[in-house]
């Protein structure tokens, strides 16, 4: 499918879509500083050839969305979490099952307590709890804390960037299993080169929270399945397990030796258990 730009909320965001309109819709919601490039198109088709509509977008600042100056981003978390309502609006779905990964994952918890009529189930991968606090879960990996810390990177310079990027996926990736640079590479440098300004990216970094949609999780009524790796450094086991506890009816589904994200590993069996909790959801 080509891309489609779309006016949201007085900006523009680049959207794509995969299968039959006529299929339930499923809305990816991407993490923060990532364009939809993350949700890699394999996985999208393979969503979409389960009877899926499939829609993936870049956020504000991020691939071929509106780009802000580095550094002064003009808007809020919260006008993310927006944007995914407006995304939705531009295609004329009035509900859809959400997926969100990481900063996504809070993002799609945000739109379900303002929104709920607008959310018909959750699948929340490698994040947290948005709300309640959290300061007595396990911090991310000394691993992860040292990479965050003492990384080198020139913004200015698109190597440089691409090199940073690689290293944070190998990273993230949580050292389990066999990382796949060339293929991280690959991508990178894709989304490096497809957006209007990578060094963007950053103002996420920079985003005050905003005036969003605040309650308890354990109010959301959507049927909620949490996938989680084992491996994940930046948000432990421990985040997904304390997310499906306090959501009702949560369910947890853990990818043993993942890390953080969707990696290509995995995609069959987060395929599958995404098709079975959207369709039992249909059916409730």
């Amino acid at each position: 499918m080509a891309e489609r730009l779309v006016d949201v909320h007085g900006v523009e965001l680049c959207t794509e879509s995969f299968g039959d309109r006529a299929d339930p819709p499923v809305l990816l919601v991407m993490g923060t500083g990532a364009s939809m490039l993350w949700w890699e198109e394999g996985f999208c088709r393979m969503l979409a050839g389960g009877g899926r509509f499939v829609i993936r977008y870049d956020h504000r600042d991020t691939g071929r969305s509106v780009t802000y100056e580095p550094g002064r981003p003009g808007y809020t978390g919260a006008d993310l979490a927006g944007d995914a309502l407006g995304v939705l609006d531009a295609y004329g779905i009035p509900a859809a099952h959400l997926v969100g990964v990481s900063a996504g994952g809070g993002l799609a918890q945000l739109v379900a307590l303002g929104h709920a009529d607008r959310v018909l189930s959750l699948v929340l991968i490698s994040t947290s709890r948005v709300v309640e606090g959290g300061d007595e879960l396990p911090p991310p990996t000394p691993e992860f804390m040292r990479f965050a810390t003492s990384a080198q990177v020139d913004w200015s310079r698109a190597d440089s960037v691409v090199d940073y990027l690689v290293a944070y996926a190998r990273v993230l990736a949580g050292g389990l299993r066999p990382f796949d640079e060339a293929a991280a590479r690959e991508l990178v440098r894709s989304d490096v080169a497809r957006a209007h300004d990578f060094a963007a990216m950053r103002n996420h970094d920079l985003l005050a929270e905003g005036e969003s949609a605040r309650g308890s999780l354990s109010s959301i009524a959507a049927p909620t399945l949490v996938v989680h790796g084992t491996a994940d450094p930046m948000f432990p086991l421990a985040h997904g397990e304390a997310l499906a506890e306090v959501i009702p009816g949560a369910r947890l589904l853990t990818l043993e030796g993942a890390g953080h994200g969707v990696d290509r590993t995995d995609w069959a069996t987060i395929v599958r258990a995404v098709l079975a909790h959207t369709g039992e959801a249909a059916d409730r």
